[in-house]
């Protein structure tokens, strides 16, 4: 698959900004080595810097990692504490990416997360969903993707041990993002 301006319909250099309303970035994590709790960041901000050519792009995203919910007030509070991501000391998550890049069909996000003042190099595995005008007459953008991260990676290690054996919480986090971009006039 080769990716170039002319590839994409509608594609426009410049500067797109995250649509929060139509954005979510999501997560799981293996909870009794049995089930997946899922959660999601619901402060979000983040831009792309489209270039003329498409694979040039960046893309920087910030989360408030306060304005997590799974949908349990008890659980919330325990992973805004120190034990999870320590908000106070470190109160956002960021993406930084650093390269785009195609490997057959796969679209691939490289960049940089940091999370608890710990960066890492992450792929995001995904796709470029496209381009389209509103009602309104603003232009807008979607992309998805995913990633797999070990949470001990970033010091976030916190567990519980099980009776039977085992560990309340698993080691991996996959992580989802569907975001739509607007592109600033």
């Amino acid at each position: 698959m080769t990716i170039t301006a002319e590839s994409i319909p509608g594609y426009v250099a410049g500067t797109w900004k995250l649509d929060p309303t139509h954005t979510e970035v999501g997560f799981t994590v293996r909870h009794l080595a049995i089930s997946k709790v899922r959660g999601a960041f619901e402060t979000v901000e983040g831009v792309v810097h489209a270039a003329e050519k498409p694979l040039d792009s960046s893309v920087e995203v910030t989360i408030d990692v306060k304005s997590i919910n799974t949908n349990n007030k008890d659980r919330d509070q325990h992973l805004r504490s120190n034990d999870f991501f320590a908000p106070d000391e470190f109160p956002t998550m960021t993406f930084r990416s650093t390269g785009i890049r195609v490997e057959g069909d796969a679209m691939l996000l490289d960049g940089e997360l940091t999370l608890r003042g710990v960066t890492k190099p992450v792929t995001l595995k995904g796709e470029f969903a496209g381009i389209a005008k509103d009602p309104w007459g603003a232009t807008k953008a979607a992309a998805n993707g995913t990633t797999v991260i070990n949470r001990h990676d970033f010091g976030v290690s916190w567990n519980a041990p099980l009776e039977a054996g085992g560990f309340l919480l698993g080691d991996e986090v996959t992580i989802t993002i569907d975001a739509q971009f607007a592109l600033e006039a």
